[in-house]
């Protein structure tokens, strides 16, 4: 079988289905993704939803705050090869091996040039809690003096 190759010399998978189930993920308003924003909004921030990353193209965050230079990313287990919870495919599992190497590479890159730009990357895994990520983009605006989230800090350390 013949194989081609796709972006930045990646082969493709020998197994056509595997493009069918790529196709199909979700890039935006995953399960964790919408949970976690529903609480921010609920603690009363606002944010921008899916935004381009300035400087690099096809690459966005999934909750941006813009004033505060903070950009939160909610990434699934399986595809940004979380160390916790990675299991390998074991059909076609060269490729796979490549594949979930480079989304890790990328999003490293992608931290490297947000915080060049000055910007704060935060990365949320999916397995995390809604309220153990919210605690953490909470801690990640109070250090930027987000006025809320200075608040709310405030708050939970009073009780």
């Amino acid at each position: 079988m013949r194989t081609r190759t796709i972006r930045r010399g990646m082969p493709t998978p020998r197994d056509a289905n595997v493009r069918k189930v790529m196709a199909a993920q979700r890039s935006r308003d995953t399960v964790p993704e919408l949970a976690l924003r529903r609480a921010l909004h609920s603690l009363g921030f606002r944010y921008r939803v899916d935004l381009p990353i300035p400087g690099i193209p096809r690459r966005r965050a999934d909750v941006t705050f813009t004033r505060w230079r903070t950009a939160v990313f909610v990434q699934g287990c399986f595809w940004h090869a979380c160390q916790k919870h990675l299991s390998a495919p074991k059909h076609n599992s060269e490729w796979w091996h490549q594949k979930l190497g480079a989304n890790v590479r990328r999003d490293e890159e992608t931290d490297a040039h947000l915080m060049q730009l000055g910007w704060l990357p935060l990365r949320i895994w999916e397995h995390e809690s809604v309220s153990g990520a919210v605690g953490r983009v909470t801690a990640a605006l109070a250090s930027r003096d987000h006025p809320r989230a200075l608040r709310l800090r405030g708050q939970n350390m009073a009780k």
